[in-house]
This record gives C-alpha cells, structure tokens and sequence, in this order.
C-alpha cells in the first residue's frame, strides 16, 4: 500500500477547468502534462455544464477563468461554492486582474494563477496546495462542530446531573451516571436529591423515552420543575401531575413518555415515602442484606394524559438502611453471549454479592459487575443512573 502525507489525496486529482477560450485550456492541458501528468482533466466551456460536471464526476479542484459566457468575476466564484463547497477553487485571472484574483481568494477560492506567468512547477504546487488547504479547511470546522457538540452535551449533562441540595451533613449521597454505548448521544436519565427546611430527603430519578438532546432537554426540565415544586412545598400526586403537564408542553411528539420514581425520607429517620410512574422498583439496603422493593405505582408520564393515579407507598426505614435508586438501563442490558438479560432478579444478585460494600464502592460495583456481564454484545447499550442515599449516623444520637 502507498503511503500518503497528510492531507494528500490518495488517488490522481481530477481537475475540472471552467474556461471558454480553447486556447487557453490548451495552456493549462499543457501545464498539467508538464507538472503533474498523473492528473486528470474534464474541461467544460461554462458554469452550466460545469454544473453538472460537479454532480457528476465530483472534482478534487476546481479551475476557474473569470471571464464566462453566464458568469462574470466574483459572481462565478460565488455560484461554484454554491455548487460544490467542498471542492478547492483556483482562479485563473489575466495580467491585469491580479486584485481580482486576490478578491477571489478573499470570497472563497484557496488561490489564483495568473495566465501567462505560470510554470509548470508553480501550477503543480499551486494545485496540490489548494487541495490540502481546503481539506484542512473541512478538518478544522468539522473539529469546531465536534467542540460545539461537546459543550451542548455537558451543558445538558450538568443539568440532567445536578450537585445534590442538602442543607446538613446528616445525609449521604452517591450518584453515577454511565453514558450509554452510544457515546455520542444523550440519554434521557436525571436525578436530583433536595434537603428541605423541615429536614426531610427528596430524591427523584427518571428516563425519558429515546435517546438525544431532544430528550435529554426533556429530563432537564424535568428535573428543574421537581426542585422547585420540592422546594415550593408541592408533592405527593399533585406533584406528579405537574411533572406530567411540563412533560406534555415540552416533548417533541406525543410518543415521549418519561418514567420517574420519587422518594422521601422522613426526618423522623424511620419511614421512606415512594411514588412510582412506571419506573422500576428500588433496592433496600440493611446493613449487609439487600432487598427489592416494588412499590405500588402508576403508568409513565404521558402515556394517559390526564388520567393517570400515582399512589403513594410507605415502608420502614431500618437503623443505617439505605435507599438505591436506578435506571433501568442498569438491568437491561445483556449477560454473556446470548439473549438472556439481567433483569431484575439478576441486578439484586449483583447488589447481594456487593452487600458488604460502603456507599460508594457499592455504587461503582453495580455499574461495573453489569457492564462486565454485557461485554460479549459491547456493553451496556442504554444510559444507566444510580443514586444511593442514606442518613448519616444514628437516628437517636
């Protein structure tokens, strides 16, 4: 295999050379067999049959006379970026037109050559170098795109993935969050975690239906709304209906449905408050024993409008026990190289094997024991969200 430098097409240039007097098309036949025969030229007459020249045998440079039957000066210029503003322009002016060929170069074309003071070396150059410079054109702004994209994302992760709100140190959070497979696109997962005045623990997570900034969008807003309304003093099922009504003003279409678990621990330290919108249950964690809790619950957020009930479910909070919520990309994923998923029953085995952990070594091995077990189909396909809360020390000292 040949070895090219960077920026260098690796196949013979196809010139097109946009030029009426057939005289000078001969010059430049002439320059290229001289300079660089390995190149290749499809000489057309004017702008309409370099039209389709363009669509047609899709040119690595453009050669470009200024003087046209249906184009004039800039205006040719202007009209072949039009057409193909991928493809390098060399503009080819007349002795006395070198301003002209300057202005062309500051409107879009990567050089001008003047007719009649041209060398065969200096063409050749001239040609390989527009090339490389509109490929390093394309680079750069695909780059920039690619930074912008970046920034979009983490402006959109820092609101799905807030710092949790609490106001004392008798409370522990851990929270992570996995990109899903598809690392380039945003999931709709979010979470949040709200200390209010009277002490109690709020904490939300949720996934919105489908992938990308669309839906991510969604889960921040989401998630904004339920701060507030927490810290507005609105929850139990009229908090849920909020959720829904923001929910239905900002999808995109009326397939979107989000699916959200809240929670409230009560200051008392001895009693956990859940409502469930089609989310999956959650993990109770007592010392070194880990139960799944199913708590009663409603349908997702959108999908009956309107209509839907969340009832509340209230269970004990033991001594030292811990809450863990999730998404449910965490057990969605495969194990080993067939079809068979974790599912529920197998992420409870994974939480009992990593009982004896602390908060955060629990966190990272649910994450990591699932994404090993998934290895043979490449990981966890979907977006995966953990949130592990508790209170700090005793509940009588």
């Amino acid at each position: 295999m040949d070895a090219h430098r960077p920026g260098e097409v690796a196949h013979a240039p196809l010139l097109l050379l946009i030029e009426d007097d057939a005289g000078d098309a001969l010059l430049v036949e002439e320059l290229v067999a001289d300079s660089a025969p390995e190149m290749k030229v499809v000489w057309v007459q004017s702008l309409a049959d370099a039209r389709d020249a363009l669509t047609n045998t899709a040119p690595d440079c453009v050669l470009l006379d200024l003087h046209l039957p249906d184009a004039h000066g800039l205006e040719a210029v202007a009209r072949v970026h039009h057409y193909a503003e991928t493809v390098p322009i060399v503009v080819l002016t007349g002795l006395a037109e070198e301003q002209t060929g300057l202005a062309a170069v500051a409107v879009g074309a990567q050089d001008y050559l003047v007719k009649g003071r041209v060398e065969p070396e200096l063409f050749g150059r001239a040609v390989r170098y527009a090339i490389q410079r509109k490929q390093a054109e394309q680079h750069a702004a695909a780059l920039q795109a690619s930074e912008l994209h970046a920034q979009e994302n983490a402006r959109l992760e820092r609101g799905l993935l807030p710092s949790p709100l609490v106001s004392t140190n008798d409370v522990e959070v851990v929270a992570r969050y996995r990109p899903g497979r598809a690392a380039a696109l945003l999931g709709g997962d979010f979470y949040d975690v709200v200390q209010t005045a009277d002490g109690a623990v709020h904490a939300l997570i949720g996934d919105v239906s489908g992938h990308g900034p669309d839906e991510a969008a969604v889960g921040v807003a989401l998630r904004i709304a339920w701060r507030t309304l927490v810290l507005a003093g609105i929850v139990g099922e009229p908090q849920m209906e909020k959720l829904e009504e923001i929910l239905l003003a900002e999808r995109a279409t009326d397939r979107v449905f989000a699916t959200v678990t809240t929670m409230v621990m009560a200051p008392d330290r001895v009693a956990v408050s859940v409502m469930r919108a089609g989310h999956p249950g959650l993990l109770l964690r007592t010392g070194r024993a880990v139960e799944w809790v199913e708590a009663p619950g409603g349908p997702a957020l959108g999908l009956i409008p309107g209509a839907a009930n969340w009832p509340i479910h209230t269970f004990d909070l033991p001594p030292e026990g811990a809450v863990v919520l999730f998404t449910d990309g965490l057990f969605e994923g495969h194990t080993g190289g067939g079809h068979e998923r974790l599912g529920e029953s197998g992420l409870l085995e994974l939480a009992r094997n990593g009982g004896r952990l602390g908060s955060d070594e629990f966190a990272d091995a649910l994450v990591r024991d699932a994404e090993k077990l998934a290895e043979a189909h490449g990981g966890l396909a979907d977006d995966v969200a953990v949130v592990h809360v508790r209170w700090n020390g005793d509940a009588n000292e």
